[in-house]
């Protein structure tokens, strides 16, 4: 009945649903929860707010072939994301720029450590914080060490429950220190939001009759793996499964749980315009929650009601949301022995954060997902 089944309809599985019922193939695509969006999805609140259910998602990418890909399927506006940090008292911009440092450090201080970061890293726009700390420049060292404890170590503490040595380095390398006063979150050349919300987009690129779409299903309870061998409600399967969740719990554990971080929301509704000056504030050193998110700055809506969002990190337990995985040495050599078993099986495609175990932007995960259509047979 159908030639392709996808688990999961975040990003990653809506666009390659997308891509092969244009191809006149059919496709079942299976979701856990009772919307198609994945983490994307967006719902408004009793006071008109519209908010994005699972945590702030801010669209930015450098790739042209992505923002004209979605601009098929939405309307879209210029936005480009600022986020300041709760650092000594001040809202710092983050990540850390000559405007941050001016805020933090005296004139004298601040003209020195700029200085020497435009002589150390000259036709550079950006420096990453391991770069700063392993300098040997005594001010640029002790530079970096302030960023890294202020606005990093305590807060990837909270993120991820562990110190941030037992991080990996990519995890800190995110965000870096601008060397210069550009203030925007985000350097990419593409940075818009869509003017009525992801699930437009989802609602378009799904809107197809080749799409049979099953919410509120557990694919657990319809797929099985046996003897290298697709099962989909008993019987046999022999068209491609396009796979986007858990990798250790499509194969029942085999080798043993993968760990991933999660994230417990709570939003609150005030009666005022604004909450705060920005649309994301970190707080890296004080409260449990890391960030505060306040969502008309995302939707462009205008209310004398705001809704703001508090994220608190949690480890996953099996029943709520695994939104990270943990890179780690030991966590990617045991993610490696499920890969290798997935590759021994014909017609299995695996894509996105949790069937890959690694972090992908939105952008990224669509490219990948266009790479999986030109892999399926």
């Amino acid at each position: 009945m159908y030639d392709s089944i996808i688990i999961g309809s975040g990003f990653t599985g809506a666009v390659i649903a997308h891509e092969l019922a244009r191809k006149n193939k059919k496709v079942l695509l299976l979701e856990k929860r009772p919307s198609v969006g994945g983490n994307t999805y967006e719902e408004v609140d009793k006071n008109g707010i519209r908010v994005h259910a699972y945590g702030p998602h801010i669209f930015h990418t450098n790739s042209q072939e992505v923002f004209d890909y979605l601009k098929q399927y939405a309307e879209w506006y210029f936005y480009e994301h600022t986020v300041v940090g709760h650092i000594d008292g001040k809202l710092i911009p983050i990540p850390f720029n000559f405007k941050s440092i001016e805020l933090i450090f005296n004139k004298e201080k601040s003209d020195t450590i700029k200085a020497k970061l435009l002589k150390f890293f000259p036709n550079k726009n950006k420096v990453s914080i391991l770069e700063l700390i392993d300098h040997k420049d005594k001010i640029i060292k002790e530079f970096g060490g302030f960023v890294y404890e202020k606005v990093f170590a305590n807060y990837t503490a909270k993120q991820w429950e562990m110190s941030v040595k037992d991080i990996d380095t990519s995890v800190i390398n995110r965000v870096p220190v601008i060397l210069g006063y550009d203030n925007r979150y985000f350097q990419d050349k593409y940075q818009f939001m869509p003017k009525n919300g992801y699930n437009e987009i989802f609602e378009n690129l799904l809107n197809n009759k080749n799409i049979t779409i099953k919410l509120n299903t557990d694919a657990k309870d319809l797929i099985k793996i046996k003897d290298n061998k697709i099962f989909y409600d008993g019987k046999e399967f022999k068209g491609n499964l396009i796979y986007t969740g858990l990798i250790d719990e499509l194969f029942d554990y085999e080798y043993g749980k993968l760990p991933y971080r999660s994230l417990r929301f709570e939003f609150e509704n005030y009666k005022m315009n604004y909450f705060q000056p920005n649309s994301v504030v970190n707080y890296p050193n004080e409260h449990k929650y890391t960030r505060i998110t306040e969502f008309k700055y995302l939707t462009n809506q205008q209310s004398d009601t705001t809704t703001i969002l508090k994220e608190y990190p949690q480890q996953y337990n099996g029943t709520n949301i695994p939104y990270y995985s943990i890179s780690n040495e030991d966590n990617n050599k045991l993610y490696e022995k499920y890969r290798e078993k997935a590759k021994e099986i014909p017609g299995l495609y695996m894509c996105g954060r949790l069937a890959e175990y690694k972090y992908y932007n939105m952008d990224q995960v669509i490219l990948r997902a266009l790479e999986i259509i030109k892999e399926i047979k």
